[in-house]
């Protein structure tokens, strides 16, 4: 069994992809998730690009990783700059991680008309750029962009393009498809040509403008690379890279390669569900292994034979990759998920037991109604926990009222939202100011309850998401919120689902608060 390295960008070249940006804070649960996953390397970001990253890696190396290695990504050093006094390759060095990838032109093209240096000039680049890095840094992976494309026009100069990289230290030698257009007998051939001129272990990174990423990233490890780098669900720019959710299963089950392992492979569904819902995009219902109908069979005569033998219709049984098998009208699959996720969050529930039937089938009215629980582990724990007689009420709702108030043309409005609660037999009416209805809200709700609960004081909204649900309604549309809350130990997500923004955003308010107190309590 071949051990393939796992190199996941979904931070660096998967927050490319139109309509995606992540927060730090989002980068960071997407970390700790891949970590658990098992990945090998964590592409985090480029420090040297903008302030985003830079917070990014100064709060990610203070992360508990298990499995996973944080790597920053940036460029070799400009023309008529010496490597040692280049800004781009000391905010790598400064950005205190023992792993470094850094791209560099292979294609002569790009050469002579992008960065217009001579091709000479351009391998003392390379060279330079890898022996400074390799003085301060662990590990360093050369990108060679574009090189594919730069076989083709000239396999000479992309050659020594990966020799200058050799020669300079380079710990891996990755083969970028970067405009994504090769095809995979053409990528096969010259994988093989480059392995028998190069001793440095070999990497690719390629790009789905052709729709051949998966097949030709499993054609490169099958013709030898040891590395595979792309993103879940193939987010990325344009028509984005290779997606790491279909590839992994693929090498792992199917050409028997180790990756990750099986209890992490089982984990696969939910972490392509979650980045999918920090993202704040739509779920492919079809995406191969992890999607919704990737096991769904609606034909009488499937429906029969997989009844029977589920491999008459299934490529892999579904648990494998922590995906269920779904009949269509009468829905089979829910409790192995819910025991799982009773055991992350240290619940005990027999397998035989009323209660868990019961968490399954108001889950499936949740989430015809529109919840989804991805990104909202929090609100899960607590629906579970309301079920199973582990939940307590800490306050109940008397009333709230919000009122926006726009005085003239180019103010903003003003928002304030008014509160009554009851805290035991104490009622608590309060009212708070906010920057909009919500913020006012979660304000007003945070007063009437920090003089019993003083913990909420640590508490911090970190980020709100909007999704509109029932589309064609117009403004009578239903609405998914998702919030993401967190203290000085963790973070976690609670979601809402109504008809009304501000109602939808008051259950996952409650929930965050609920949550926390909770936690609190626990021994």
């Amino acid at each position: 069994m071949r051990n393939i390295e796992i190199y996941d960008t979904t931070l660096r070249d998967g927050a490319q992809s139109e309509d995606i940006s992540f927060s730090v804070e989002d980068k960071l649960r997407i970390t700790e998730r891949l970590d658990d996953l098992g990945v090998h390397f964590i592409e985090g970001g480029w420090p040297g690009s903008n302030p985003r990253d830079i917070e990014y890696f100064k709060k990610a190396l203070r992360l508990k990783l298990r499995n996973s290695r944080l790597a920053a990504f940036g460029s070799t050093h400009r023309p008529k700059k010496k490597a040692a006094k280049d800004e781009t390759l000391k905010a790598l060095i400064d950005s205190e991680v023992d792993i470094v990838t850094i791209f560099g032109k292979t294609w002569d093209f790009h050469v002579t008309e992008a960065l217009k240096v001579p091709l000479e000039e351009n391998l003392a680049l390379i060279h330079d750029s890898v022996a400074f890095l390799k003085k301060s840094i662990g590990m360093v992976f050369f990108d060679a962009e574009h090189f594919f494309d730069g076989y083709i026009n000239n396999p000479a100069y992309a050659l020594k393009c990966l020799a200058a990289a050799e020669q300079g230290g380079a710990d891996r030698l990755v083969l970028c498809d970067t405009n994504g257009g090769t095809m995979t007998g053409a990528l096969t051939e010259i994988v093989r040509k480059v392995r028998k001129a190069c001793t440095t272990p070999l990497g690719i990174h390629v790009h789905n403008d052709g729709d051949c990423a998966v097949a030709n990233s499993i054609a490169a490890v099958e013709a030898g690379v040891v590395q595979v780098q792309g993103t879940i669900n193939g987010l990325g720019e344009r028509c984005g890279n290779a997606n790491l959710i279909s590839i992994i299963p693929n090498l792992q089950i199917k050409l028997d390669m180790k990756c990750i392992s099986p209890s992490q492979l089982m984990k696969l569904r939910d972490v392509s569900r979650f980045v999918n819902e920090i993202g704040n995009i739509s779920h492919l219902k079809r995406q191969p292994f992890t999607g919704d109908s990737a096991f769904a069979h609606k034909a009488g005569m499937h429906v029969s034979a997989i009844r029977r033998r589920s491999e008459t219709y299934e490529h892999i049984r579904p648990e494998l990759v922590g995906n269920s098998q779904r009949v269509l009208v009468s829905d089979l699959a829910g409790r192995s998920n819910i025991l799982r996720k009773a055991e992350e969050f240290g619940i005990k529930i027999a397998n035989d037991s009323s209660q868990l039937q019961t968490i399954v089938t108001n889950l499936k009215e949740l989430e015809s109604q529109g919840f989804q629980f991805e990104g909202a582990e929090a609100s899960f724990e607590l629906m579970m926990k309301k079920e199973l007689g582990l939940h307590r009420r800490f306050f109940d709702l008397i009333g709230f009222r919000v009122i926006i108030e726009k005085r003239k043309e180019g103010e903003e409005p003003l928002s304030e939202a008014t509160i009554m609660l009851k805290v035991s037999e104490h009622v608590e009416h309060t009212a708070a100011t906010g920057k909009g209805p919500v913020n006012a809200l979660d304000n007003a709700l945070r007063k009437a309850l920090e003089k019993f609960y003083p913990q909420l004081k640590d508490v911090r909204l970190y980020d709100y998401k909007v999704r509109v649900l029932t589309a064609g309604r117009g403004t009578t549309a239903k609405v998914r919120v998702l919030i993401e809350s967190g203290d000085k130990e963790q973070q976690w997500g609670t979601v809402g689902v109504s008809e009304n923004i501000i109602e939808a955003s008051y259950q996952a308010l409650v929930d965050s608060i609920e949550y926390k107190l909770l936690k609190e309590e626990r021994p």
